[in-house]
C-alpha cells in the first residue's frame, strides 16, 4: 500500500482514539464533572454535605465527616470501661446516639466577591440508647431526641474559572456549638463555659464559651495557624468548666473520631466545684493519643450530659450540651 493512502486508512481510527482518550479524561477529572453548571452556593452546599476529596489531611472535608462522628448507631462502651464490671445495683453500662434524620440548613452571605461565611445548623434526630442496671437488673431505655448544632465557616475564592470547584477552598473552619432541643433545652440544665487542653503538661489552646461556635481557625491553605495539632503519643490533659442547675453530677464526655476499631468516648472526673445551685464544676481528663490514630483531620466532641438524662428510665428526662473541635493529628 502506498504511503499516501495507508495514511488516509489510519486517519478514521487514530481521530476516534485520540476523542475517546480526551472524553475519558474529562469524566475522570473532578474539577470538571458537572460543577460548572452549579452556582458558587450551591457548589458550597455540595462541599459542607459530601466533602471536596477523599482525602483525610483536607479540612474541607470536616464538616461531611459530622454525621458518621456523630452516630454511634447505638449504644457502645466507654473506652476505659470496656464493659465495665459486672452487675453493680446501679450504674450505666453503655450508651450512645441512634441518628435517624438530619436537616442541613445553610445562611451563607458575602463579603464583597471574595469571601463567602457560611453558618452550617443542624439538626439532629434520634435516640439515645441506654442500657444500665437499676437495682441490681439490666436494663435498657430508648429516649427520642433533638439536637442542634451551629458551625461558622468561611471559604475564599482563589480563582474566577466557570467551574465553582476551581474557585473556592475553605478559609475559616469554626467550633460547632450544639444542644439538645428535646426533651429538654441542654443548656437550661447544664452548660460548658470554657475548655483548656494541656499538651505534654503545657496549657496550648483555650476555647472560650459558652457559645464554641465564635471560635474560628484560619487554614493553613491560607497562612493560618490551622485547627488544633495533636502529635501522637503526646500526653493531653483536657479541662471543662461547667454551670449545673442539679445537684448530681453531670457525666462529661470526650469523644473522638471514629476509625477501624469503632468509636471511642471517654468520661471526664470531676476535680473541683463551687456554689450551692447553681453549681460551677470543672471536670478533667488525661489521656495519651495512641500512636495507631489516623494521622490527618478529625472532628472531637465534647459533651456535658444530666446525671438523670444517661441514668433514669424516664424519657422526658435528657439534658445535654455539646461542642466539637477540629482537630489534626500529626507524627
Amino acid at each position: 500500500m502506498k504511503p499516501a493512502s495507508l495514511f488516509k486508512a489510519l486517519l478514521v481510527p487514530l481521530s476516534l482514539l485520540l476523542l475517546t482518550v480526551y472524553l475519558s479524561g474529562c469524566s475522570e477529572n473532578p474539577m470538571e464533572s458537572g460543577n460548572n453548571y452549579m452556582s458558587d452556593d450551591d457548589y458550597l452546599k455540595a462541599v459542607v454535605s459530601n466533602g471536596y476529596s477523599s482525602q483525610d489531611d483536607d479540612e474541607d472535608n470536616l464538616m461531611s465527616k459530622e454525621y458518621n462522628d456523630l452516630n454511634q448507631g447505638g449504644a457502645v462502651f466507654d473506652d476505659e470501661n470496656n464493659p465495665p464490671p459486672m452487675n453493680p445495683y446501679d450504674s450505666l453500662y453503655k450508651w450512645g446516639r441512634r441518628i435517624t434524620n438530619v436537616n442541613v440548613n445553610l445562611n451563607i452571605t458575602n463579603e464583597g466577591d471574595t469571601i463567602k461565611n457560611v453558618v452550617v445548623t443542624r439538626t439532629i434526630t434520634g435516640n439515645f440508647i441506654i442500657v444500665g442496671y437499676i437495682g441490681g437488673v439490666l436494663d435498657s431505655v430508648s429516649k427520642p431526641y433533638t439536637e442542634v448544632m451551629n458551625r461558622k465557616i468561611s471559604f475564599k475564592r482563589i480563582a474566577t474559572f466557570n467551574d465553582p470547584a476551581r474557585n473556592w477552598r475553605l478559609y475559616k473552619i469554626g467550633v460547632l456549638d450544639g444542644q439538645t432541643t428535646s426533651p429538654q433545652v441542654g443548656t437550661s440544665k447544664v452548660q460548658m463555659n470554657k475548655a483548656e487542653v494541656l499538651i505534654n503538661g503545657s496549657l496550648t489552646y483555650t476555647l472560650q464559651g459558652p457559645d464554641f461556635s465564635q471560635i474560628q481557625y484560619v487554614t493553613k491553605r491560607f497562612s493560618g495557624t490551622g485547627i488544633p495539632a495533636l502529635p501522637k503519643g503526646a500526653q493531653i490533659q483536657i479541662k471543662i468548666y461547667t454551670t449545673s442547675q442539679n445537684s448530681t453530677l453531670d457525666y462529661v464526655a470526650w469523644h473522638w473520631a471514629r476509625n477501624a476499631f469503632g468509636f471511642h468516648r471517654i468520661p471526664f472526673t470531676l476535680i473541683s466545684q463551687t456554689g450551692s445551685g447553681p453549681y460551677e464544676r470543672v471536670y478533667s481528663k488525661t489521656f495519651t493519643i495512641y500512636n495507631s490514630h489516623r494521622i490527618g483531620v478529625h472532628n472531637g466532641y465534647i459533651s456535658a450530659s444530666t446525671h438523670e438524662s444517661l441514668l433514669d428510665n424516664n424519657i422526658n428526662e435528657f439534658a445535654s450540651d455539646i461542642f466539637g473541635v477540629p482537630y489534626r493529628i500529626t507524627q
